[in-house]
């Protein structure tokens, strides 16, 4: 792809080097791709997610070429970025419900339609939430974080994107995932489809996970990411620190628990409502 040999050229001289004009071109034309889902940070091929780490040096190429400006809309609006970062520009034709009051999405980032935004929220650049997902309140959705199919997030969730290293996977919520009001979700986990993430649940990359059904732990290793099974019920939970002192005061560490995998109950609790669509 020419794009992508041009943006590897570009990411590789020094910003003093580069000539503005041809690479805010470039941009334009990355930028739209994006939009439209047609490039992404990562992607699921042969079994597997992988990084597209071209893409995440088109981000980063965005912000080191932009120049601050001043954005406003009648006055309503007003803001101060890069004028390579401007808003997402949406018409009712593309089938995204965004409730008014304070959200906002990047330009860069994909939304497909049937999504639903309830205020306020923010999708940042290189993000991608695919068809029927619901994005709650107060919700971020980091760069280049890859959200699938009909995944709901509920208030108050954080979802990491992990832009750097350009080699990092950035975090994977896969389809008809549950999310649970305030989780964290950081440092390129994968959260398989269909698992159920409870309210309060953080999980990064250092987090072991104690899986009580398998009786296994899942751990990151210095190749893959830490990844919740499909169909996963995760609570939070806590074990015993064995350190005399730890154990002199009672200390105890957080640490995610999968206590049962998905059944026709836990379905029925994490049905969304469709009359709210």
């Amino acid at each position: 792809m020419i794009l992508q040999q041009t943006i590897e050229h570009l990411y590789d001289i020094p910003p003093e080097k580069i000539d503005h004009d041809d690479a805010i071109y470039t941009i334009d034309q990355f930028k739209n791709l994006l939009n439209r889902g047609e490039i992404r940070a990562a992607e699921f091929h042969a079994g597997k997610w992988r990084v597209n780490a071209w893409v995440k040096k088109g981000i980063l190429l965005a912000f080191r070429v932009g120049q601050l400006r001043e954005y406003a809309e009648n006055h309503i609006m007003q803001f101060f970025d890069k004028d390579t970062m401007s808003l997402k520009q949406l018409s009712v034709n593309d089938g995204v419900r965004i409730v008014p009051g304070g959200s906002a999405i990047r330009d860069g980032a994909y939304v497909a339609a049937g999504v639903v935004m309830m205020p306020p929220s923010y999708v940042n650049i290189g993000a991608y939430v695919d068809e029927g997902t619901m994005i709650d309140s107060h919700v971020l959705v980091g760069s280049c974080a890859q959200i699938g199919k009909r995944v709901h997030l509920s208030a108050g969730t954080q979802i990491g994107g992990v832009l750097e290293p350009v080699g990092s996977m950035p975090v994977i919520i896969e389809d008809d995932v549950f999310i649970g009001g305030n989780c964290g979700i950081y440092e390129g986990a994968t959260i398989k489809r269909r698992a159920v993430i409870a309210a309060g649940v953080i999980v990064t990359r250092s987090t072991p996970v104690y899986d009580l059904v398998n009786q296994t732990i899942h751990r990151s290793s210095t190749t893959e990411p830490l990844t919740i099974p499909e169909g996963a019920v995760v609570i939070p939970g806590n074990r015993h620190i064995e350190h005399p002192f730890a154990k002199q005061h009672h200390l105890s560490i957080y640490t995610p628990v999968i206590v049962k995998y998905r059944d026709e109950k836990t379905d029925a609790s994490t049905a969304l409502e469709d009359s709210l669509r």
